[in-house]
């Protein structure tokens, strides 16, 4: 229902790490062509512009314009050449800051999940994986979460997320039992507790 998306306001009334936590529990959703996929929030990551492993980190590129923009805003980029990551633009404009987006419970069109994730991306032609992903898997790491997703930077790079047809909703998970640790997969900044999870969730990352 439209009024079960997240306002911009949600997004601009706190600061970063605020909002990370606040994200876990919330649905992301995307209406595509294909079919309608969604997935509850249970793992993120922020990033701060003081933060060395931050985009915007001492400067500004037309690569990470999308983080200097309104909270709420999305912000895709891609990672060793083939992974996309989303991110959720936050803090006041101009400041460039966002949080990552890093795991998702899948609620929503999961076999059009599953579809998306038969094949494996290269750098010379994909390829179809041997056996079936477990579900626990579909959507656990922000390359996978967005190929699941059907997420692209073509696509949904600095657009508005209180809007179809890429959104989130309120709270599907009430209260959740937050856990927080230091970051994964990164080399700078690792040992900032900027990371986010709902605890004991079967699709979260593993350190």
């Amino acid at each position: 229902m439209q009024e079960s998306i997240l306002p911009l306001s949600f997004y601009s009334a706190c600061d970063t790490r605020t909002l990370a936590e606040k994200l876990l529990g919330c649905e992301l959703v995307h209406e595509s062509p294909d079919g309608i996929t969604g997935g509850i929030i249970v793992e993120t990551e922020a990033y701060l512009y003081d933060d060395p492993a931050c985009h915007a980190y001492n400067r500004r590129t037309t690569r990470t314009e999308p983080m200097y923009g309104v909270a709420g805003t999305s912000y895709v980029y891609l990672i060793y050449g083939m992974y996309e990551c989303f991110n959720v633009v936050s803090n006041k404009e101009g400041v460039g800051e966002a949080v990552l987006i890093r795991a998702l419970q899948p609620v929503t069109g999961i076999a059009l999940m599953e579809l998306r994730r038969q094949l494996i991306p290269g750098r010379s032609a994909p390829r179809l994986r041997n056996k079936p992903l477990k579900l626990s898997d579909l959507c656990k790491g922000p390359g996978n979460l967005a190929r699941a997703m059907g997420i692209e930077r073509a696509l949904h790079n600095n657009i508005l997320l209180n809007q179809r047809p890429l959104f989130i909703k309120d709270r599907v998970i009430q209260n959740p039992d937050i856990g927080t640790s230091r970051r994964i997969g990164i080399n700078v900044g690792v040992d900032s507790p900027y990371r986010f999870y709902i605890k004991d969730n079967i699709f979260v990352s593993k350190l």
